[in-house]
């Protein structure tokens, strides 16, 4: 029954990716549309800028401002096993 079941979903991949193929064909036409009026393209330097060191800039800058405006409570905190919280004191 396990084979069968196999069977049956490597199927359903193949067709589906078929149909995809056979779909996108206009995507990657020669042919431009009317009105159709593209800009410069961009370097590698401008492409690694944008779609690689941008986010993880962002991503940092938003962790970072998550950690230091983290206003939780230590005894709320999840810790390590075997670990004990701090005593608060009180002053």
């Amino acid at each position: 029954m396990d084979k069968k079941n196999a069977l049956r979903a490597g199927a359903l991949v193949a067709g589906t990716t078929l149909m995809m193929l056979l779909m996108s064909s206009p995507a990657s036409a020669l042919v431009r549309d009317d009105g159709d009026d593209p800009g410069s393209g961009l370097s590698v330097i401008e492409t690694l800028g944008l779609f690689v060191v941008a986010p993880l800039a962002l991503f940092a800058v938003i962790a970072g401002l998550v950690m230091v405006l983290d206003k939780s409570k230590a005894e709320h905190r999840v810790l390590a096993p075997k670990s004990k919280p701090k005593a608060a004191s009180k002053a």
